[in-house]
């Protein structure tokens, strides 16, 4: 009888030491220890790449999903067009109420799991796609296997055709601006066309007449803004040179992402274009060796006020555009310059 009164006194004193060793030694078990998985790293600022093996593709536009999916999904199509080449640069012209800083958090997470270089990231807000339900377009920079630009690169930035109404047809602003590119082109072949507009009631339309003047080139047609005052056409062109016009023959090229400018003041500005060479620099690029740029304002104002602080260096393309990466910035700019052997 004793012996019973023991055991039940002690009995739950045991088993509970006995759970409460079991559970410090499961506890000390590493692999049961709870692991912080790493933040995706941000692309870099600047990525090179070689000219001679420089191609470009456009992401084929989709409605399925969201912000997340669509760039999910459109990188996807990029390294399956390129055949999984290594991506120097992407530009994102985002459209929708999407959070622009997402794209380069997907571009950075894809990458990484592929084990493949991150490369420079640009996004920017344009005010619509020429497919409904559509949010984002990629345009890619990729090194491929072979040469394929032996003469070099020909950059011809966006100049734009405008009408004083937002109602005229946008057809023959199109074809002026289209007139211009093929002439600074001189023949050579183009590569790839981006045109913006400032509506896309006609978007078929005005894709066809883009291919029909450069039929090899891939062709990015993006809205600028969700309501423009003025009717609006400008082209930007990259082609492989031909003969001895005049060409970009620096063996490579650095691509870097946006910089913003924070503010509307003259001051704000500079330091934008301050940080974007401070970029160039850290990659042992000069500021003077930049032979495109193009910025982003979110008006006319902002879009004088940036041509004035930064003249024109190389092919200048200065287009307002419904927004960047950062609510309370006034524009974005990126750049693309020769790189020292």
């Amino acid at each position: 009888m004793l012996y019973r009164r023991i055991c039940m006194v002690f009995l739950p004193a045991c088993l509970l030491v006995c759970v409460t060793t079991a559970h410090a030694a499961k506890k000390k078990n590493p692999d049961d220890v709870t692991q912080t998985l790493e933040l995706p790293k941000d692309p870099p600022m600047v990525a090179i790449g070689e000219t001679s093996r420089l191609v470009f593709h456009v992401s084929p536009l989709s409605a399925k999903g969201l912000l997340s999916q669509q760039t999910r999904d459109a990188l996807k199509a990029i390294l399956k067009l390129n055949g999984g080449a290594q991506v120097v640069h992407i530009r994102a012209f985002v459209a929708g109420s999407g959070d622009l800083r997402r794209v380069p958090q997907i571009v950075s997470e894809i990458f990484t799991e592929k084990k493949m270089p991150l490369p420079s990231v640009s996004v920017v807000q344009g005010g619509g796609l020429p497919f409904e339900g559509a949010q984002v377009v990629l345009e890619s920079v990729s090194t491929g296997k072979k040469e394929v630009n032996p003469g070099g690169l020909i950059f011809v930035e966006a100049q734009p055709f405008t009408a004083n109404s937002p109602n005229a047809p946008l057809k023959p602003l199109l074809d002026q601006s289209l007139a211009r590119v093929a002439d600074r082109l001189q023949g050579s072949a183009a590569l790839k066309i981006s045109c913006f507009v400032s509506e896309l009631t006609n978007a078929a339309e005005l894709s066809a007449a883009v291919a029909a003047r450069f039929p090899v080139a891939v062709v990015d047609l993006v809205q600028t803004q969700r309501a423009s005052l003025h009717a609006l056409a400008a082209c930007e062109g990259i082609a492989r040179a031909a003969g001895s016009g005049p060409a970009v023959k620096s063996p490579r090229l650095a691509f870097t992402g946006t910089q913003v400018a924070f503010g509307v003041e003259e001051q704000n500005a500079r330091l934008a274009f301050q940080r974007l060479d401070r970029d160039l620099a850290d990659a042992g690029v000069a500021a003077s060796d930049i032979v495109s740029m193009s910025v982003y304002p979110l008006s006319p104002p902002i879009a004088e006020l940036a041509g004035k602080v930064r003249p024109p260096q190389g092919a200048l393309t200065i287009v307002p555009f419904e927004g960047v990466a950062s609510i309370d910035s006034s524009f974005a700019v990126d750049a693309v310059a020769t790189v020292p052997r």
